[in-house]
């Protein structure tokens, strides 16, 4: 298989560097990837500022047909791109299933919402001088939006860039992850077939460099990038005058409290905690329990942990596959030595072979860990004990980073009080952190994120409001 750039309507592979793309289960060579140039990049952003008119003046009813058959198309490669995202990043086949299900709908939505750029009409003469005026407010593409996309959910989050802002009649530079260049060079040849305009979308592949070269550039209007704080920093330091969207990291936590329902607490807390080995923005991370049923709770969630199958990520019932690459694993691998040097208590888990951790829980890590603090991306799991509904809040709100959190209550004065205090973007009473439908506005605050994902949401981003005035005859 072959991922290559595809910049003004043709894909790009000739003298270009190449790199060999490998299975992080198997170490077997899946693919190879054609790396963009500088000039590559600089023809992209072109290209892309080139066809913006053209592309804004695609009607809403063709951009929204475009869109849903593109989605229709992918229910009919469902399997294929499944597996293929499964090969590239370890992430086993039934969540890549639920990967692809969802990119589907999130495509439908975004056609939905291409019907949907409404505006408003506002009467002049609420104001004194306006007695003969009247104003229509209308929703306007930005122009040109470049998405840079991470790695660990590598169709659905280029759905959920490259649909709004073609939905919006915006044009889009697009740079992929390097670790799922694949999946991302066969989305674009389905949204081809689809009918997208070859110069809708253009798309190169690379590193750091090709996104700070984008990023940089005055023709882009909008920078809509899910990754790391790290990486968004550098965004806002060198992108000058354009709007960023950002959506970025956390270490989410979830809170169990006294009165909870322990069993489904702990069944839904193993299976969001470690599907795609915990590498998930909004992965359950901290766990803070009461403390007069967290003994019962660290065993109910071990025995849940240790139901989960870690294997294959292509067989259908792993539960647990790899880590994006070996060097996440050490980093995960040393994590927890630390943890335990601090004064964790290991639980379950905590091996690791090649890109592969077991599912690891730790009883009450320090406050000042790796595994508490940051963000660990990565198939770790922590309970910290807490006396009352305010300290379990306070711990939670004690982060730089405030995504989901999630509370298991029956106690709705408990529910309602957590929800409203805590400092994060979206709270799931009776749930754990790591719950997102598509059709929601997802994001977060502090160093969280910047603006709302979910296709209705991203589209007001990615649009500009135009007032037309009429001023009426004395």
């Amino acid at each position: 298989m072959e991922a290559k750039s595809f910049i003004n309507g043709e894909w790009i592979s000739s003298d270009r560097e190449v790199i060999e793309m490998k299975s992080p289960y198997s170490g077997e060579v899946i693919g190879k990837q054609f790396l963009a140039t500088k000039a590559d990049v600089e023809d992209a952003l072109a290209s892309t500022y080139a066809a913006k008119k053209e592309i804004a003046k695609i009607s809403s009813y063709d951009r929204a047909k475009i869109l849903k058959k593109a989605a229709a198309l992918m229910e009919r490669e469902k399997e294929r791109f499944a597996k293929l995202i499964s090969l590239e990043l370890g992430k086993p086949l039934k969540n890549t299933l639920d990967e692809v299900a969802r990119s589907i709908e999130t495509l439908e939505l975004s056609g939905e919402e291409a019907k949907r750029l409404t505006g408003e009409t506002l009467p002049g003469d609420a104001s004194e001088r306006g007695a003969k005026a009247i104003a229509s407010t209308f929703r306007v593409p930005v122009g040109v939006v470049a998405a840079i996309t991470p790695f660990n959910a590598p169709l659905n989050l280029v759905c959920h860039k490259v649909g709004p802002s073609f939905a919006a009649g915006n044009s889009t530079i697009l740079k992929p992850a390097p670790q799922t260049a694949l999946i991302a060079t066969e989305f674009l040849k389905l949204l081809l077939e689809a009918g997208l305009p070859e110069t809708a979308v253009n798309m190169v592949l690379g590193g750091v460099e090709a996104g700070q070269q984008i990023v940089k550039d005055d023709r882009v209007n909008i920078i809509s990038f899910t990754g790391g704080t790290i990486a968004s920093k550098n965004i806002c330091e060198i992108a000058g005058m354009k709007k960023v969207l950002l959506e970025l990291g956390g270490n989410a936590s979830t809170i169990v409290h006294e009165d909870a329902d322990l069993a489904r607490a702990a069944d839904i807390c193993a299976k969001t905690g470690f599907s795609n080995s915990g590498q998930s923005c909004i992965s359950v991370q901290r766990v803070y329990v009461h403390r007069a049923v967290v003994d019962e709770f660290a065993e109910r969630l071990k025995a849940e942990i240790q139901k989960l199958k870690v294997g294959d990520p292509l067989l259908p019932d792993t539960d647990v596959g790899t880590l994006v690459h070996e060097n996440s694993a050490l980093r995960i691998e040393q994590w927890i030595e630390e943890a335990i040097k601090e004064g964790a208590t290991l639980l379950t888990g905590g091996k690791r072979n090649g890109a592969s951790v077991e599912p690891t829980l730790l009883l009450n890590p320090s406050k000042t860990s790796n595994v508490v603090c940051q963000e660990v991306f990565g198939p770790i799991v922590g309970l910290i004990p807490y006396d009352t509904i305010e300290e379990a809040i306070e711990q939670t709100n004690d982060s730089s980073f405030g995504l989901q959190a999630g509370i298991f209550t029956n106690k709705m004065d408990v529910a309602y009080q957590v929800a409203h205090a805590l400092e994060v973007g979206g709270v799931v009473i009776n749930g754990s952190s790591n719950f997102r439908l598509d059709h929601w506005p997802y994001g977060g605050v502090k160093n969280s994120g910047i603006g709302r994902e979910g296709p209705r949401y991203a589209i007001e981003d990615m649009t500009e409001t135009k007032m037309i005035v009429l001023r009426l005859p004395e």
